[in-house]
């Protein structure tokens, strides 16, 4: 009977929560470990991150497989070949199939900015959320981990931790406050309860 998880972690930017998920390998994430970095983006610094961890990284572009199913079927391929049990989104920009998600249902989680419900669903990602918070004038945001579904943001949550929003914050003050305090903690953590949940189903099998 194995004691660690295959994990995948998708991305398309720089990767800090990337970042976060590495350095709490084997110290917070004991129930799995981070096989693969996949990129939609050649230019992503997530792959060079990957790289000085000595996790292999791909990179699976729409305009290299003819558009989304294509880069969804060479994807879908990857993770198979590679027996990966849990997808993690970090900073993923782009949407998944319904027919994806269906079939890695409970094996897909991903890190929204926010507080779900609050500032989520489609066109909500990136400075786009924190903007939206400081719009809206609310005092607490936050991140939230969740599962994904075929509805943006629309899974079951994970995990979630508030942060307060100062006087003065901007869109970008609120992001990396947000990051430091929410995101980069409770995403590592979720990884590990998603991880043990899987392990745990395998050996009650």
């Amino acid at each position: 009977m194995r004691n660690k998880i295959n994990i995948a972690v998708l991305v398309s930017g720089g990767g800090t929560n990337l970042q976060a998920l590495i350095d709490a390998r084997d110290t917070v994430i004991t129930s799995g470990v981070i096989k693969l970095v996949v990129s939609n983006n050649r230019t992503a610094y997530a792959l060079k991150r990957a790289e000085a961890a000595g996790i292999k990284s791909v990179c699976i572009t729409k305009a290299e497989f003819g558009g989304a199913a294509g880069m969804e079927a060479e994807l879908v391929r990857v993770l198979v070949a590679e027996k990966i049990d849990l997808i993690v989104l970090a900073g993923f920009m782009s949407i998944l199939s319904a027919g994806f998600t269906k079939r890695f249902e409970k094996r897909i989680i991903n890190i929204h900015p926010s507080l779900i419900p609050s500032f989520c669903g489609e066109g909500y990602y990136g400075l786009r959320v924190h903007e939206a918070a400081l719009k809206k004038g609310v005092k607490v945001t936050g991140a939230t981990v969740h599962f994904v579904n075929e509805i943006p943001d629309g899974g079951e949550i994970i995990m979630q931790k508030a942060v307060r929003v100062l006087d003065g914050d901007t869109p970008e003050t609120l992001q990396k406050r947000v990051m430091r305090l929410a995101e980069w903690k409770i995403l590592p953590e979720s990884v590990e309860k998603v991880s043990a949940g899987i392990l745990k189903q395998e050996q009650q099998r």
